[in-house]
């Protein structure tokens, strides 16, 4: 018989793996498939968008921070989240992470919060990450991938992945691929106002 802690080792597993593949696919978001609630691929390269009535309730949101600090969900209520999966070693979260900051510094006025969630890391290397990039939100130390499996409705699957959850705590939209400033900046603007 297969224990809890064998189903939990075995969801971290594949949430490593996909999000490896993710990751060493380069996922540019050229050619990402728009889809709804029937989207049919839930892998590198898409977005997905819940409308309001139709949201699930997004995962829990606990831990350490990158400083060492324990995170305060209460932080989060009544707020739009957006929630970033990334890791040092993953390439296209590079890429993405001056959008990422610049998109948090347009919106947090509106009632946004930013929290990163770094996977499969040493704390040493993110932290260098996320200082050489001046990021100014913080992110929880999930080396063993455990927040992801917390979103088993809607799960990000790949990395980098970013989900955006409404003031509900329902999860909006993910986007599992390279987020660029201007999409994201839109969307998170939308679900602050209700849509």
């Amino acid at each position: 018989m297969i224990t809890r802690r064998q189903l939990i080792a075995a969801g971290a597993v594949s949430v490593a793996a996909a999000g490896l593949a993710g990751c060493a696919g380069g996922a540019s978001g050229d050619g990402a498939s728009r889809g709804g609630l029937g989207a049919r691929s839930l892998g590198a390269g898409t977005l997905q968008t819940f409308a309001v009535g139709r949201r699930k309730l997004a995962g829990a949101l606990s831990g350490d921070l990158l400083d060492g600090s324990r995170f305060d969900p209460a932080a989060l209520t009544g707020e739009v989240v957006v929630v970033n999966f990334w890791g040092s070693w993953c390439a296209p979260c590079r890429k993405e992470a001056p959008d990422l900051e610049a998109a948090w510094l347009a919106t947090k006025q509106l009632g946004v919060v930013f929290l990163g969630v770094d996977l499969r890391d040493t704390r040493d290397k993110a932290r260098a990450f996320a200082g050489s990039y001046r990021i100014s939100y913080p992110s929880l130390f999930d080396p063993a991938g455990r927040t992801a499996l917390a979103f088993r409705d809607v799960p990000p699957s790949v990395v980098p992945a970013t989900v955006v959850i409404d003031r509900s705590y329902r999860i909006a939209a993910v986007y599992r691929r390279v987020i660029q400033r201007a999409e994201l900046e839109a969307t998170v603007r939308a679900v602050a106002a209700g849509a």
